[in-house]
């Protein structure tokens, strides 16, 4: 495989995982953030732990969708992640989930 179908076979992978986004965003009530992974999912439990002066977070989701184009199947039933990087927790506004009409930013 040649580097140009390899950049290809990434975009056309990141479009139809952008695709997928699209379609099931409106799903979920949070968008959860950590240095590895971005999920959506309506429940999440966040703890704070802290041992021997170090700080890391722990958080649990249920029925959570991840982004990550490598996955064959993005919909989890749970997600426990471990993390001493920063977790960012947004609570997605109906509002800004409509694109306007012809500027979604690609193609069809």
């Amino acid at each position: 495989m040649s580097a140009e179908d390899l950049e290809k076979y990434e975009t056309e992978m990141e479009l139809k995982l952008y695709r997928e986004y699209r379609d099931v965003v409106g799903l979920f009530k949070y968008v959860i953030e950590t240095e590895r992974r971005f999920y959506l999912t309506n429940d999440y439990e966040m703890q704070v732990h802290s041992v021997q002066g170090e700080v890391f977070f722990e958080v649990s989701m249920a029925d959570a969708w991840v982004w990550d184009m490598y996955r064959p199947a993005r919909f989890v039933k749970q997600v426990r992640v471990l993390t001493f990087k920063d977790v960012n927790i947004e609570e997605l506004n109906k509002s800004d989930l409509e694109l306007p009409s012809g500027e979604s930013g690609f193609s069809e």
